[in-house]
């Protein structure tokens, strides 16, 4: 087991989950409550930073949000992470979900250890595994599926045509990050692929946060019951296969009738005591 030496400059990169604060693993707890410096992702739930981080810690927000010009660039981040390292600070890391998936992890972990600056790598639940049981549905399941892919469309244009055919074809069940925008495009190519008529997708918003929604569509119905203008609340996740069609029979959470955003919006971006901070929901 790790321990905490805060005479010594130390990153600890961790998932922070999905949205529901009770999420966090022990271990990244036990940190973000001694940490001098946390430097935070937008989905990050804000009650992590209001009720765990101690009285007088830093905490910088370097949120990321697609076609949003605020966006804290990672060379920025790099910086803050050596930063604050090299001032005998520990620093704690905190992205949404796990720290290994869809994260530019590899770009801080190679500054940091460039920079000969001790870290540990903490997993957290990830967006995918949370989204799932939140929605009552199992991402593999005897029957339905053997397998999971993990997939983001975020740059869709350089998806190889081959790859939706083996995407169509395949019995495993399909999650995709960061493709609520393109999700048309998703089911275009899909669809001209001939996936199997007995797949369904499940579009889980703002999954394990008060303000969760799971809607399940036929594939082949996607089209016909969602317009082109329809935004899906940030973050969304997309999980398609034969498994998608188990929410109806095992959900045990109900949609939220609320339209609101549990995370928010990227704002300028400045360091902030736990003291100064309100809850974003």
């Amino acid at each position: 087991m790790s321990t905490i030496n805060q005479n010594r400059g130390k990153v600890i990169l961790a998932g922070a989950g999905p949205g529901d604060p009770e999420l966090i693993t022990l271990k990244a707890l036990r940190f973000l409550q001694h940490a001098d410096v946390v430097i935070a992702d937008r989905l990050v739930s804000p009650v992590l930073l209001t009720q765990n981080v101690k009285a007088g810690a830093t905490i910088l927000h370097v949120g990321k949000q697609g076609g949003n010009t605020k966006s804290t660039s990672q060379q920025t981040i790099n910086e803050l992470l050596v930063k604050h390292a090299l001032q005998n600070k520990l620093v704690v890391r905190l992205k949404g979900g796990d720290v290994s998936f869809f994260s530019n992890i590899l770009d801080e972990l190679t500054t940091l250890s460039e920079n000969n600056i001790s870290y540990e790598i903490i997993p957290g639940v990830t967006a995918a595994s949370g989204a799932a049981a939140y929605a009552g549905i199992p991402l593999t399941a005897k029957g339905y599926s053997n397998g999971v892919r993990f997939i983001t469309c975020y740059d869709i244009e350089t998806i190889a045509p081959f790859f939706w055919k083996e995407l169509a074809d395949t019995d495993d069940t399909l999650v995709f990050y960061m493709s609520s925008n393109a999700l048309h495009t998703v089911v275009g190519k899909l669809l001209d692929n001939r996936i199997s008529s007995d797949k369904e997708l499940a579009v889980i918003e703002q999954a394990t946060t008060p303000f969760q929604k799971v809607t399940v569509y036929n594939l082949h119905e996607f089209e016909t019951k969602i317009g082109p203008t329809k935004k899906f609340a940030s973050p969304t996740l997309v999980i398609i296969g034969r498994v998608a069609a188990l929410h109806k029979k095992f959900k045990w959470i109900e949609n939220s009738s609320q339209e609101e955003d549990y995370f928010m919006p990227l704002l300028n971006h400045t360091s902030k005591k736990k003291t100064d901070l309100t809850l974003a929901c």
